[in-house]
């Protein structure tokens, strides 16, 4: 334009304001880092101390026993504050101490919080403590990869997602020659202490740790992270120590928020079931805070699943076998589809369904397919000197082995490993999955859930469905009422007296349903003139034949998975309350002299003014598991309680959710992660029902 002086990039970049607004560092970053979280009431004091807490038992397993006798018995050790301690106590308690921290596992979000609360507590003690971060997980410790932490490293991270000041990595030591090199790297630094963030496998970790360490001095600190919800811990009489791991509440209200955005897409542009598949494999916390959260108009519990028994099947079976009639795929996909039916017949043909991400290892009949196939094919190889993938590289070939299985299972009444039954469900399954179930075992001849697509497994047999149930004339979308009169009286036809003809249900609710015998144009044509709506041969009137092409429903899906954005987003408040205050019991735990315990917060499921942070012993909440093909030394992962107040509400509430009526979708938006405002919920829903379901409050 004339008058205006002529500009380059280079001009525009060096305006502040431009600079400011493509800064890396935005707004609400600012804001985080500059968040001081609170801490516990006992953290007010300048100095804590321990106090056991002998009221808690356990169930302690002989070979933990005999494993890790050093810390086996140790005791629940509840963390008090002291003001005025004596000399000895204080300079034990101050003293200059080198404290190692790891990642290992999955990131979770508030995990630089365990380290901002353990470095803001060390260095208060001593400013010439040192905290070193090991990087990229347990390899940082095998390998002696450290790097030593300094206030701006931990200022830059603090309340922020992800574990990028140090890395993570998933590296077990888990070898004789691993554990050397562990604590060759540990005394070579000279540490005092060194503190595992981790999963069930990584507290696992930490114990054997603590046990090979115990003689050497250092000190070995577990913390619970998991955004899976499934460490939790109770003690034998079921009280509850640690309700859920730090990470789970902000991955839940990550997915939660995106979902509840499909919620409004697909009640915005009705035409689409958006199918959500939540991260979780072994247990569905995710999956139920994520349906409490949203109100998903489905959503399926793995734990429900596989407590299902199917009594139809087993009253007319003349052998009562309950592993063999729990839950299949085509009885879910069963289930599913009544519900995508109920809601089309009122006229809502998408909706959105949430199914947790190892879904498919809940259901009898996949457990039952694998642990058969795995002995078919184990059997094989040990009897022949090829193997069996080699001899029937296609899925045919394999079809067939398995044919003949069925068929000698009928005429040798001893042999039962594939009968016919078998036979016949594993076909119904898509070919596929039929692969899946058949491919080349792991390194110790176990399944490999990671390579089948649960959702496109369950989909597929749900579409067919459907167009079966099409084809019979019960998948039907509902038409409205004021629709199909006004469609007919524009079009100078008369409403009512076409009305009975067409639906079952006219002049009886708001939505329509066209007869189950009217299933094509061809049987709409015969049904109009055998009512003498119409001629024979004469052709269908227009605003007729468009309202029955509205009532048949096109099934379309978008597949949504749900797992590495929600364990990389930005803690919540609870989160970034909970993780710092973990951070801060790992130090007085270690202040105080205690080894083989888990930090952890009791109370967290209740207000904030009543969290209690004490230490948990490790050793005694292992016990014996199959883990790739071999018995070992774990902790139980938690499963989702179906006696829960949590899920017995969700339960209550699913037809509700379903909404399969006139009206509006109860859709609920929780909102994004704001991390301020008075809205902001304070914990996990599945936390605030189980708490207050368990109370008198």
């Amino acid at each position: 334009m004339p008058g205006k002086e002529p500009f380059t990039i280079e001009d525009i970049l060096k305006k502040p304001q431009i600079q400011k607004i493509t800064d890396d560092v935005s707004a609400d970053m600012v804001e985080r880092r500059a968040y001081m979280p609170a801490v516990c009431r006992v953290f007010s004091s300048p100095y804590t101390t321990l106090k056991e807490q002998n009221q808690y038992k356990f169930d302690i397993d002989k070979e933990a026993r005999a494993l890790l006798p050093g810390i086996i018995n140790n005791k629940v050790q509840a963390i008090a504050g002291i003001d005025s301690p004596d000399e000895s106590f204080r300079e034990n308690y101050c003293k200059k101490r080198i404290i190692g921290i790891v990642f290992s596992g999955g990131p979770a979000p508030g995990g630089h919080n365990v380290i901002a609360g353990l470095y803001d507590a060390a260095k208060k003690a001593n400013p010439e403590s040192k905290i070193y971060g090991f990087l990229l997980g347990p390899d940082g410790i095998i390998e002696n990869e450290t790097v030593e932490l300094t206030e701006s490293m931990v200022n830059a991270y603090r309340n922020l997602g992800g574990f990028g000041m140090i890395k993570t990595g998933r590296t077990k030591i888990d070898t004789k020659a691993k554990m050397a090199l562990s604590k060759e790297t540990c005394r070579r630094l000279g540490l005092n202490a060194l503190v595992i963030v981790g999963g069930d496998d990584s507290n696992t970790n930490a114990a054997f740790l603590a046990q090979e360490m115990f003689e050497d001095g250092i000190q070995v600190i577990g913390v619970p992270k998991t955004i899976d919800g499934d460490l939790q811990v109770r003690d034998a009489d079921g009280n509850v120590l640690c309700a859920i791991s730090f990470g789970f509440h902000s991955a839940a209200r990550s997915f939660s928020n995106d979902i509840s955005n499909l919620c409004s897409d697909s009640s915005s542009d009705v035409k689409y079931w958006h199918i959500c598949k939540v991260m979780g494999r072994v247990a569905s916390h995710l999956a139920l805070e994520v349906e409490l959260q949203t109100h998903a108009n489905l959503g399926f519990i793995g734990e429900e699943l596989a407590d299902y028994i199917d009594e139809e099947r087993i009253k007319k079976s003349k052998e009562i076998d309950y592993t063999a009639y729990g839950m299949t795929l085509r009885h879910l996909s069963r289930v599913i589809c009544k519900g995508i039916v109920r809601r089309a017949a009122a006229g809502k043909n998408y909706g959105v369904m949430i199914v947790p991400e190892g879904i498919l290892e809940f259901i009898n009949e996949i457990e039952v397919f694998i642990i058969k196939l795995n002995t078919i094919i184990a059997e094989y190889n040990s009897s022949h000197d090829t193997d069996f993938h080699t001899d029937f590289p296609t899925l045919e070939e394999k079809q067939e082995y398995l044919r003949r299985l069925a068929r000698r299972s009928r005429e040798e009444g001893s042999f039962s490993i594939w009968n016919t039954r078998d036979d016949d469900l594993f076909n119904d399954l898509p070919e596929f999955f039929q692969e899946g179930l058949l491919t080349e075992r792991d390194a110790h001849g176990n399944f490999q859930f990671s390579l089948v697509e649960t959702e496109k497994v369950l989909m597929g047999l749900v579409r067919d469905y459907l167009d079966e149930l099409k084809e019979q004339g019960v998948y039907k979308l509902g038409i409205e009422d004021a629709y199909y009169r006004k469609t007919l009286e524009k079009a100078g036809l008369d409403p009512d007296f076409f009305g009975p003809i067409l639906f079952t249900n006219y002049g009886k609710e708001k939505y329509l349903i066209v007869k189950p015998t009217i299933m094509s144009i061809k049987t709409l044509e015969q049904e109009l003139a055998k009512k003498g709506a119409i001629r024979k041969d004469e052709k269908i009137p227009a605003a007729i034949e468009k309202i029955y092409k509205k009532s048949v429903p096109s099934f379309k899906t978008q597949i949504h998975f749900y797992g590495y954005d929600g364990r990389g987003s930005d803690p919540t408040r609870f989160d970034c309350n909970y993780a710092y205050n973990l951070g801060l019991t790992v130090f007085s735990l270690i202040a105080n002299g205690a080894t083989g315990q888990m930090a952890a917060i009791k109370n967290v499921e209740k207000n904030f003014s009543r969290w209690e942070p004490i230490g948990i012993p490790i050793a005694p909440l292992m016990h014996l598991e199959e883990r790739k093909g071999k018995l070992t030394l774990v902790l139980e992962r938690a499963l989702v309680d179906l006696n829960s107040p949590a899920f017995q509400v969700a339960k209550a509430f699913r037809e509700k959710w379903l909404a399969a009526t006139p009206g509006e979708d109860r859709f609920r938006r929780p909102g994004p992660i704001r991390f301020a405002g008075k809205s902001e919920e304070d914990r996990p829903i599945t936390l605030v029902l189980n708490d207050l379901g368990g109370s008198s409050e």
